[in-house]
């Protein structure tokens, strides 16, 4: 194992930590019993967890692929950023593929194809806002050859029968429900910018399903399609109910919206995974931001319910309870990941949990019936803007437990120094903006003050992203990727780029090089720069920590660091884990070339318990889906999407010879 210190100090020095540890509630049952995967996070708790215990540390280096499924042919162009996590059900893998995003299913133990389904949405499709293969699709328990529904790129949501792949006959219009329609806002069926990259999520007789806009650093107008999240009849595709996450006019929390700006306020939608919990019947909502990542000036006020979790019912849509993450979001906060439900036991008391990982590298906990959070969750000053007609909020919520995970705020000690000329270097490149320790030191206009913006630690991206992180049942552990990058929040005025005062850009007369965030392509923060934590749910804890990801050839190989030891560096990425009885899997955002000059990417496991890594496998490319598992005829299988580098959507599947 290679130990990176970290402030919370020596990994194996937190391992007997673990042995006090109390375990979590034995009641929390997974979805993955009998070996199968049904969930697009496992089990509809989204932990991402698996009993099986076939592959271990003894044995993990001697997996070998078991079958690959090219994706190319699932569309027009080959797609380089395959983002599935398949399921698999009664011995069928049923997965998402293509850049036009076909439902396919496979024999799960060889990998050939039973049936797929593709819909041609023509300039629809190619409007589309989110395109592509998405993330995955939603399997349901009929009590017969069960269902499977997916959106489309253009915003259809298709019912099919899951042993045939045929639409159901009885669901919408033919199989297919139009969500631009019953939108309850007036919307360009063709252009309407709103789709949905994640999967959507069914149980109870109820299929929810999410929203998601084009990235909105620099929009075009204030104006904008909201993200508004409904409730489908799973038998006849009837809309059951809508929630605003912009509130109407005589709706609660309207009045967080000054003026009119609820009238034309786009977005805050719901893009990440949604969570069920089927015996509460509540569906849990992580919220997106409104229209504009960077400027609120055209929305003032705290926004409800951008930013926040929301527990709905899951039959009639009502507002359970809900918790806003940001006020009045300035700094693309939104809320990425699938709420992970974790039955936990703090200070001896038995807690059904919901556990939300957030793009600032925090876990917020809350009781997920009532809301109540979990630990305190308090309100502290941060500083006020300066960009004219933008006003913050004037406290942020901070949680007390678990401690960040990962690197917030910027400033001279947090540069990369592995010689003194690097440091100086970066030194000189961070004086050129503005930062601060807060996560919520606010953006800035470009050269306002001779500085090129606001430096954002972590990045606009996480931190956390949709991949989101797993959670063991077993011993309460919750296991989450995060990455550190570094974001320069620099704003301009363009008035032929957008109708809005600010929006994201570059100064005029300031080139790419001069606000670059490296010294010569070696990042100006420390590293590392991917790396997985352990963080003990029960206890509010961080267990361990480690870095994931080997180090990038260009940083090896740079001219600066000749004859420097670089430790491994962890990788940036879109990294999600899996977690198994006794391992943590992941594979590495990057590729290396090895000591063999094989150049790809790693699959790794680590002892859950101690964070040692205990074995690696090779893929292609790196991971850009969420790798889960499953056994057929007492062979476990571990299935996991890669894409880039080169290399078009393959889906790989690993077994033991």
């Amino acid at each position: 194992m290679r130990y990176v210190r970290f402030r919370y100090g020596w990994t194996a020095a937190l391992v007997a930590c673990l042995a006090a540890a109390p375990a979590g509630l034995a009641a929390q049952e997974e979805g993955t019993r009998n070996g199968e995967w049904p969930s697009y996070g496992g089990d509809l708790a989204h932990t991402r967890y698996s009993p099986l215990d076939e592959i271990d540390g003894d044995n993990f280096n001697d997996l070998e692929v078991a079958w690959t499924l090219n994706t190319d042919n699932f569309g027009p162009n080959p797609e380089f950023r395959l983002q599935s996590t398949p399921l698999m059900v009664d011995g069928i893998l049923y997965t998402t593929a293509g850049s036009r995003r076909a439902a396919v299913a496979l024999d799960a133990a060889t990998g050939e194809i039973v049936w797929f389904h593709r819909y041609d949405e023509g300039e629809r499709g190619a409007a589309a806002p989110r395109r592509l293969s998405g993330r995955g699709l939603t399997w349901l328990d009929d009590g017969g050859d069960g269902k499977i529904f997916y959106v489309t790129p253009g915003y259809h949501l298709i019912g099919l029968n899951a042993r045939t792949g045929e639409r159901l006959a009885d669901f919408g219009n033919d199989g297919i429900v139009d969500l631009k329609q019953n939108l309850d806002q007036d919307i360009d069926l063709v252009t309407g910018e709103i789709g949905l990259h994640s999967a959507p999520v069914a149980v109870n007789g109820t299929i929810v399903i999410g929203a998601a806009h084009l990235p909105g650093g620099a929009p075009r107008s204030m104006n904008n399609v909201k993200g508004f999240i409904r409730g489908y009849d799973v038998d006849t595709g009837d809309r059951k109910w809508i929630f605003h996450t912009i509130p109407l006019g005589d709706e609660f929390g309207n009045d967080t919206w000054e003026g009119d700006s609820w009238r034309y306020t786009g977005n805050a939608g719901v893009w990440g995974q949604m969570t069920i919990d089927p015996e509460l019947n509540m569906v849990y909502l992580p919220v997106e931001m409104p229209t504009n990542d960077y400027y609120g000036g055209h929305r003032l006020g705290d926004n409800l319910f951008s930013d926040s979790l929301v527990a709905l019912d899951l039959e009639t849509g009502e507002r359970r309870w809900h918790f806003q993450i940001t006020h009045h979001d300035v700094w693309d906060w939104d809320l990425p990941a699938g709420p992970v439900l974790a039955d936990i036991t703090v200070d001896g008391r038995d807690i059904k949990a919901v556990a939300l990982p957030t793009k600032q590298s925090w876990i917020f906990v809350f009781d997920r019936e009532t809301g109540e959070p979990v630990w305190p969750i308090v309100e502290q000053p941060v500083a006020a803007s300066d960009i004219p007609g933008e006003i913050l909020a004037p406290t942020q919520p901070h949680p007390t437990k678990p401690p960040a995970f990962d690197q917030q705020g910027i400033g001279p000690d947090d540069l990369i120094d592995f010689t003194p000329e690097i440091k100086a270097r970066a030194l000189e490149v961070l004086g050129r903006f503005r930062y601060g320790r807060s996560i919520y030191t606010p953006p800035s206009v470009g050269t306002a003050d001779g500085t090129y913006g606001t430096l954002q630690v972590p990045a606009s991206t996480g931190g956390v992203n949709w991949p989101g992180g797993s959670f063991d049942p077993e011993t309460g552990i919750f296991y989450q990727y995060s990455k550190t990058e570094v974001t320069n929040l620099g704003l301009v005025n363009d008035p032929e780029r957008s109708d809005m005062n600010f929006i994201r850009g570059r100064p005029e007369g300031v080139t790419a090089r001069q606000d670059a965030l490296n010294v010569e392509g070696i990042p100006i923060i420390r590293p590392p720069w991917g790396r997985i934590t352990a963080i003990d749910l029960n206890r509010g804890e961080i267990l361990w920590q480690v870095a994931h990801g080997e180090t990038a050839d260009n940083i090896r190989n740079h001219r600066l660091l000749q004859g420097v030891e670089v430790p491994r560096t962890g990788r940036p990425g879109r990294v999600g884990t899996l977690v198994t009885k006794t391992l943590v899997i992941a594979g590495d955002g990057g590729n290396f070339t090895n000591e063999d000059g094989l150049t790809g990417a790693m699959l790794r496991a680590y002892d859950k318990m101690t964070g040692e890594e205990l074995g690696a496998v090779q893929m292609p490319t790196q991971q850009t889906g969420s790798p889960m598992t499953y056994s057929i005829d007492g062979k476990q299988y571990i299935v996991v999407a890669t894409s880039g580098g080169g290399y078009g959507g393959l889906l790989v599947a690993y077994r033991l010879p």
